[in-house]
Order: structure tokens, then C-alpha cells, then sequence
């Protein structure tokens, strides 16, 4: 495989969850989230508050990454169906996190899961964490908006007034987060070496798309 780490970001309706399920399957890579992230991080017992720390605390880490397997057997379909929200809270023993604590620990788990290889990384803004590091591989799966708007109102049971409110949120937290961690105030195709545009491409020749990139 060219590249050991591929980065999947995607925006609500472009099946994007899908996608990078099936490719981690394709790699034999393991698939990672923030829902995953995040579930790892209680079961290894992490208080996600003292986050800033971890950099320099490896045993912890090492702590979150040893527990990835079991977070993404514990979430099941679950962690299939996360996008780009990250939870308000959490609690973790006595301890109760804020979102920028969960974000900062989010950040520090990709690095960490990006050193050890093999993965195919669904987490919040990871093509842009882990941008100009060598072997990773940054993909944006999108689609037009009706498009989005029809898997939307079709999978969550929404009107097409309600998909597009959706979109728009959605649209919106990306944009946030991008320039409030990242300092990136629009989004860009060059913030990723691989656009693949689902209107027309199913999950499958989607993943094979990235499948054959990754591989070369």
C-alpha cells in the first residue's frame, strides 16, 4: 500500500461513513472516528480535561489506541453514523469534559493513530491535522446538494425543508470548526489530494476509487 493512513473527510449526505468503512474493509486498515475516539477514551478510563497534557503523557495514549478495537465493537452501527458534530460533554469517571476538551483529545488521538499506520481515518478535520506528513493520503467524499438533500430526507425520515436545514447546519459546523482550530476560513479542494463527488458513484466505486489511489 502507498499510503498507510487515508483521511476521509465528508459532508452529511455524501454517504462518506459508508465509503470509508468500506475502504478501511478493502486495506485491512482499521476504521477510527471521533465516536470511536471518544468511546476508546472511556472504556481506557482518559479524563478527556486533561487532554493537554497527553502529549506528553504516551501511557495514556497508548491507553486510548489499545482500546480503539473494543470502542468500535461496543458502538456497532453506531459508529458508522457519525458526520462532522462532536458531543457537548462527556463524562469520564468524576470528571466532565467540555467540547473543546473532547476536540483537543480528538486531535491528539489522530496524531497518535496516524504514527501507527493501517488506518483509515473518518475523524473531524484528520486530512488537515495530519496535512504534509508523509503516507497519508487526504480525501474529500461530497455530493451536490439535492442530491444530499434526497439521502437525507430519504435516511432520517426528514421533508425536504428539514434535509436542507440539516445540510446548512452541517455546512456550518465544518466551516467553524475549520477557521476556529485551523485558522481556515473556506474550505478548499487542494486541502485534500483526492475529491470524489458521489452523485453518481456508489459507496463501492467510491472506495475503489480511493482503494486504487491509496494502493499506487
Amino acid at each position: 500500500m502507498g499510503f498507510n493512513v487515508i483521511c476521509i473527510s465528508h459532508t452529511d449526505g455524501s454517504g462518506g461513513e459508508g465509503v470509508g468503512h468500506a475502504v478501511a474493509e478493502r486495506l485491512g486498515c482499521r476504521y477510527v472516528n471521533e465516536e470511536i475516539i471518544l468511546e476508546a477514551a472511556r472504556l481506557a478510563r482518559v479524563d478527556p480535561a486533561v487532554v493537554a497534557a497527553t502529549e506528553h503523557k504516551q501511557s495514556l495514549l497508548r491507553r486510548i489506541l489499545d482500546s480503539l478495537s473494543d470502542a468500535q465493537q461496543a458502538l456497532g452501527p453506531a459508529a458508522l453514523a457519525t458526520a462532522f458534530a462532536v458531543p457537548v460533554s462527556m463524562e469520564v469517571g468524576s470528571t466532565r469534559a467540555d467540547k473543546d476538551d473532547l476536540r483537543g483529545l480528538i486531535r491528539v488521538a489522530i496524531h497518535e493513530v496516524s504514527k501507527s499506520g493501517k488506518a483509515v481515518i473518518a475523524a473531524h478535520a484528520a486530512s488537515v491535522a495530519l496535512a504534509g506528513k508523509p503516507g497519508v493520503l487526504r480525501v474529500l467524499v461530497t455530493a451536490p446538494n439535492p442530491k444530499r438533500r434526497e439521502r437525507i430526507a430519504r435516511d432520517r425520515g426528514l421533508s425536504a425543508s428539514e434535509a436542507d436545514e440539516a445540510i446548512a447546519k452541517g455546512d456550518r459546523a465544518r466551516r467553524d470548526y475549520l477557521q476556529t482550530f485551523y485558522a481556515i476560513d473556506e474550505e478548499a479542494p487542494t486541502h485534500y489530494d483526492l475529491v470524489v463527488n458521489t452523485e453518481v458513484l456508489t459507496p463501492d466505486d467510491a472506495a475503489e476509487l480511493i482503494v486504487a489511489a491509496a494502493s499506487r
